[in-house]
């Protein structure tokens, strides 16, 4: 093809050769949507003038996927809560469940859970921890910036047992 000018050369959305890449990619997003989002100020105004210190925050992340359409697609969600306290009484309380749609194929069956519930999430925390900082931020207070996390050690946490079977 490159001895010859007017013949098209035919490349992917890279720039690479499509026939280099063999059967297609193993892992592709296509939707991704917000399916709840909550933010609460109990206390109201009350709370937003009383803050002279930074209140404890906790924050927990869990996944889930479920099969949807055809085979080898799968809805991940990606479930966050965040509370902030200040001596024990709440000073916000912000949830979401961020989800996509996965498509997983050319991959052994065996490897289809880890890949969707790992890499699956892994794809959708960037966009979910600014949704949850930006709602953190129009609620009134400091934006909540969550630290990285690392999905393969939760996918262990949430889904193996201790002799490493699925749960």
């Amino acid at each position: 093809m490159a001895d010859n000018p007017d013949m098209p050369v035919e490349n992917g959305a890279n720039g690479a050769d499509e026939n280099a890449i063999g059967d297609g990619v193993p892992f592709m997003i296509g939707a991704q949507y917000i399916k709840d989002l909550s933010f609460e100020n109990p206390r109201g105004i009350e709370t937003l003038s009383a803050i002279q210190q930074n209140p404890d925050v906790s924050v927990d992340v869990s996944t889930n996927a479920r099969p949807i359409g055809e085979e080898g697609m799968f809805e991940v969600s990606v479930f966050i809560r965040a509370e902030a306290a200040l001596e024990d009484a709440p000073v916000f309380i912000v949830e979401l469940t961020y989800a996509g749609i996965v498509q997983v194929s050319g991959v052994p069956e065996e490897d289809v859970k880890p890949i969707v519930l790992i890499e699956g999430p892994r794809h959708l925390f960037p966009f979910a921890r600014a949704i949850i900082s930006n709602a953190v931020r129009d609620g009134g207070f400091p934006p909540l910036l969550i630290n990285p996390i690392d999905f393969a050690q939760l996918f262990i946490d949430q889904h193996v047992d201790s002799e490493g079977s699925d749960i």
